[in-house]
């Protein structure tokens, strides 16, 4: 019973140490990434963070994917290559794709998880970040769903081709835990 014990605490260790690898890989990935960015209304879209929520999202579940989506949202704004918007512009969709790829099981829920969570939620809780945090007295509550849905459809659509390229070389299954 003992020598059980402990070799499901090592498979444990093991599996969340290959998740925190992971998120790390992630979280560089969509860091690295958000050098390529494009200028929507005040905000920086940065396509490739919706790729990597949707990845993360998909092989490691929706906490892991919020913590890469987390973490790459600090790394960007303490190297100023994010703003504040980085914050609900990428944690909302990627626990939205985490949750419904959960769920469901289909990657096609990961896709609209992530552009719902991203655009509509992420779109709406960007507006007090932009009143009540940045002091923006111009900021209307609807103004950031197209920027929001405009970097999400870019990263998206990436995604799609990329997560159907792993899923039909087999990859998928193997970088998924």
């Amino acid at each position: 019973m003992k020598t059980e014990k402990i070799r499901t605490d090592n498979a444990n260790t093991q599996s969340s140490t290959l998740k925190l690898t992971l998120t790390a890989v992630y979280t560089a990935v969509a860091v690295v990434g958000s050098t390529f960015s494009v200028p929507v209304f005040g905000a920086r879209c940065s396509p490739i963070q919706h790729l990597i929520n949707i990845i993360a999202a998909v092989t490691l579940g929706p906490a892991w994917a919020v913590a890469s989506a987390f973490c790459a949202s600090v790394i960007r704004n303490l190297l100023s290559i994010g703003t504040l918007f980085a914050f609900p512009g990428s944690m909302f969709g990627a626990f939205c794709a985490g949750i419904l790829y959960k769920h469901f099981k289909k990657l096609p829920a990961a896709y609209i998880g992530e552009v719902f969570g991203t655009a509509i939620l992420g779109g709406l809780a960007a507006y007090p970040v932009a009143k009540y945090i940045l002091n923006l007295e111009k900021a209307a509550l609807l103004a950031y769903i197209f920027p929001f849905f405009i970097s999400t459809a870019g990263g998206t659509i990436a995604a799609v081709v990329i997560m159907i390229a792993l899923d039909k070389t087999g990859m998928l299954k193997k970088i998924s835990i």
